[in-house]
């Protein structure tokens, strides 16, 4: 089993940008698909991107309307988001996950039993 632990999460103004990261540890994630969540207050966790981890394919949701890239590092076990163009809307807890296939992290993520602590994003004036 992969152990996932997120950072890189902060304050910023809208229109500022952030790097993500998420770190893995355990099973083999060079293998793995791996994926963005975010769950802003009161709302439900929702899919943010995903890459798949041979080919870089990548999967986005709607919102992020080209501001946001993810990227994977199989040999540091790592995977970012970067962020620009940050929104007030943008406003949540950013979390990673890790699955055998990438749709299925862009379809059914959500619905995963499993999370690591996730790292806050703020974006206010």
């Amino acid at each position: 089993q992969v152990q996932l632990v997120e950072s890189g999460g902060g304050l910023v103004q809208p229109g500022d940008s952030l790097r993500l990261s998420c770190a893995a540890s355990g099973r083999s994630f060079s293998r793995l698909a791996a994926g963005w969540f975010r769950q802003a207050p009161g709302k439900e966790r929702e899919f943010v991107a995903a890459v798949t981890w041979a080919e870089g394919t990548t999967y986005y949701a709607d919102f992020v309307e080209g501001r946001f890239t993810i990227s994977k590092d199989n040999a540091k076990n790592t995977v970012y988001l970067q962020m620009n163009n940050l929104k007030p809307g943008d406003t949540a807890t950013y979390y990673c996950a890790a699955h055998a296939n990438a749709q299925y992290l862009a379809d059914f993520g959500t619905t995963l039993n499993t999370w690591g602590p996730g790292t806050r994003v703020t974006v206010s004036s």
